[in-house]
């Protein structure tokens, strides 16, 4: 019964109808739900693509996984879990960092900075030379403390990579009493020289970030500690980084949290995450307005087919079956619509992926061309069932007022 009911269906969907009217109501809606489907897969692909992307912005600098203390500010390397971090086959490189506030200025500018002081395997964790976009990297030459700032950062402070003047850094003293008389005798002091600037294409980067050498940091700060350890994954374990990350969550304890890359930049991500259910609560909301146009048009079927269904209750069909075939008529247009729909969409992007159609602009301030897409698989598959779900909900309203007197 249920392929009669199929058969009954799809021959409605493509044979003539009593008015002409309905042809183009029933196209419409067809049309109208592949233009909305293929929009979702438009914007959801092409978020996906930028949050590619600025991913790939952060792996240049945050190392594959991080160590940072639950509770208090640092952490202690002559610790036994620390310490067991060098032991391990699968870590390569353990970099020790200390991040705090502190007060930079250059001849009249000053700004507050993140001062992050790193060791001489940072380059082992961070791909910090290939964000370089003036002068070098290097935190000490052998004579002089050096520093790498942010390009915004820099240009706040008015500085460049060939600049010869001293950067002067200023943080409060942790411990002893303020001099009220003489507040500057409160604040510890240091100075070092541009070495070069980098840009990761992120605010909380380039204009707020300045690298130092990990001796520097810890004098102006007043820290034998530490506040975070980036590790390097060997090469054998760098596509199972869960694996590492569990085992060593077990090793630390609560004392210590392990922070892969998205953890990392969790308020980002979750904020990204927010945007895209956002984006389809929306279109979902619009394709919600279009499937209306499937009532419209199985309404006006129904009506156009009056005849049709006293001769199938002739025959000896029921209530029940009769309401089946305009409800699989329904989902038959919006099928339709869906798979048209899927196929423009997933064709657009694919286009717009190898060829790059929309383009954003040129010159140093865009770090891309063109508008950066990648379709996903499931948000394919997501869309095609919100789409045939609502398509099934619109079909279902019609059908069920049919009624066989």
């Amino acid at each position: 019964m249920a392929n009669l009911e199929s058969h009954i269906a799809w021959r409605y969907l493509f044979s003539k109808k009593g008015h002409n009217a309905i042809n183009i109501v029933t196209g419409i809606s067809a049309a109208a739900v592949a233009v909305v489907t293929a929009a979702m897969i438009c914007v959801l692909s092409v978020m996906n693509g930028f949050g590619t992307l600025v991913e790939q912005m952060f792996s240049e600098f945050d190392p594959v996984l991080l160590v940072v203390p639950t509770d208090g500010h640092t952490l202690r390397t002559d610790t036994v879990p620390i310490a067991s971090l060098y032991a391990r086959e699968d870590i390569e490189a353990v970099s020790m960092q200390l991040e705090q506030t502190a007060l930079i200025r250059y001849k009249d500018h000053q700004t507050p900075a993140r001062v992050m002081g790193v060791d001489s395997l940072f380059t082992q964790t961070a791909h910090i030379d290939s964000i370089i976009t003036d002068g070098f990297y290097s935190v000490w030459d052998g004579a002089f403390d050096r520093v790498v700032m942010g390009r915004g950062l820099a240009a706040q402070i008015g500085m460049n990579a060939h600049f010869t003047g001293a950067l002067h850094l200023y943080a409060p003293q942790r411990t002893g009493r303020i001099n009220m008389m003489r507040p500057d005798l409160s604040l510890r002091h240091e100075h070092a020289f541009i070495a070069g600037t980098f840009a990761v294409n992120q605010v909380d980067y380039d204009d707020q970030l300045l690298l130092v050498s990990l001796p520097l940091a810890q004098r102006l700060f007043d820290y034998d500690e530490y506040t975070a350890s980036a590790l390097r994954i060997t090469p054998k374990r760098a596509q199972d980084t869960d694996r590492t990350q569990t085992e060593l969550v077990k090793l630390l304890g609560p004392g210590y949290k392990v922070l892969n890359r998205y953890e990392q930049q969790a308020s980002f991500f979750n904020i990204l995450r927010i945007e895209k259910l956002l984006t389809i609560l929306l279109l979902v909301f619009i394709l919600l307005i279009a499937s209306f146009n499937i009532i419209g048009s199985l309404s006006m079927l129904i009506i156009d087919k009056r005849e049709d269904i006293q001769i199938l209750s002739h025959l000896g069909a029921d209530e029940s079956t009769i309401r089946r075939v305009f409800l699989i008529e329904g989902w038959f247009i919006s099928s339709l619509g869906a798979l048209t729909g899927l196929i423009a969409g997933v064709l657009l992007c694919l286009g717009q992926q190898y060829f790059g159609w929309l383009k954003l602009g040129s010159g140093a301030e865009y770090v891309i061309s063109a508008y950066p897409v990648q379709v996903q698989i499931w948000d394919i598959a997501l869309v095609a069932v919100i789409v045939l779900t609502l398509g099934f909900a619109a079909a279902l309203y019609p059908s069920r007022k049919i009624h066989i007197s």
